[in-house]
């Protein structure tokens, strides 16, 4: 267990560096600098000088080549230092943190109501395979599946905060809360609750009409096993077939698919957020992109890759629980 942990923590280092070293190079060539996005949001009649305009790149660093800037930002990473933001003029790790409850409430909330509505529904198509009950849910997820996030996201909008405006069901259109902050915590967790159903919705119905599917499909595949058969032969009783046997054996693939989901219980949606202005680090990495602050992008990116190893490392593990076939060594 020591030597495989210890070589997949080498692999995921190395890893981080490939990922950190191309996004820093592609951010610092895309077109526009922190210094030309604050220069076009500026008072036109306020434009800097030659000598201020070489005195601030200095500043964000940009009068070296991108590889020089990667090296330096490496290194205040490995002393704990992400650095500060170009645009908010705090520490990195500061914005990251104000950011992570909010995103973590409404994409752990979405995450929870998906896998305990999915994983019902996918047994149930299941069982029901082709049947007219199965046929018509298979459709409906479907048509969820392929409708667009932020279609949904408007038409939820027009419906419970134009539509149903001044009705006990109208929903706050933006932001995470109305409420001041002397305000009491029942009131604001109210109020937080009510800002997060619509964000939660969209965020859910997705994951969900997917997970059901996902279920369905190695379902389907399980039950035409030869153990199945041999269950049945038996006299194994549906359900059991069912849960006993065939759900058992698809854990593996649902493993894998949970630990995937870890980055975006973190990192969010960067269009269900931007829509709601909800104030979670999708929103937060778009900013970022949009206003050139690269220490932000950077601290975002690694952020998201650590997850992204960090979840496929449980998910290698968690084999060996749901299998005990399956062995790290």
């Amino acid at each position: 267990m020591a030597t495989y942990l210890l070589r997949r923590l080498l692999l995921g280092m190395l890893t981080l560096v490939a990922i950190t070293f191309i996004v820093y190079g592609l951010a610092r060539n895309m077109p526009g600098t922190p210094l030309t996005v604050q220069m076009g949001e500026s008072d036109p009649s306020r434009k800097l000088n030659p000598e201020d305009q070489e005195r601030m790149k200095r500043i964000y660093g940009l009068d070296r080549p991108w590889h020089e800037g990667y090296l330096r930002w490496l290194g205040n990473v490995v002393r704990g230092d992400l650095g500060r933001s170009f645009s908010r003029k705090q520490p990195v790790t500061t914005l990251i943190g104000e950011r992570i409850g909010p995103t973590f409430l409404v994409s752990g909330t979405a995450l929870v109501l998906a896998w305990l509505l999915g994983v019902p529904l996918g047994l149930y198509a299941s069982a029901r395979s082709g049947m007219a009950d199965e046929r018509a849910t298979s459709l409906l997820l479907y048509i969820l599946y392929s409708f667009p996030t932020f279609v949904a996201a408007l038409f939820l909008q027009i419906v419970f905060s134009v539509w149903l405006r001044g009705t006990a069901w109208e929903l706050p259109l933006f932001g995470m809360s109305d409420l001041p902050a002397d305000a009491s915590w029942a009131a604001r967790a109210a109020d937080i609750a009510r800002h997060a159903i619509l964000p939660v919705t969209c965020q859910t119905y997705v994951s969900l009409a997917y997970d059901s599917r996902f279920i369905k499909a190695n379902m389907e595949e399980a039950v035409r096993q030869d153990y199945i058969r041999t269950a049945r032969a038996k006299g194994a009783g549906p359900g059991r077939v069912l849960f006993h046997h065939a759900f058992r054996n698809t854990l593996i693939p649902l493993v894998t698919l949970l630990g995937l989901s870890l980055p975006g219980l973190i990192g969010g949606s960067v269009i269900i957020e931007q829509i709601f202005t909800w104030p979670g680090m999708g929103r937060l990495f778009f900013e970022s992109i949009r206003e050139r602050d690269y220490p932000t992008i950077m601290g975002l990116t690694l952020m998201f890759s650590v997850l992204t190893l960090i979840g496929q490392l449980l998910a290698d593990l968690l084999y060996c629980l749901v299998d005990p076939r399956v062995s790290v060594e």
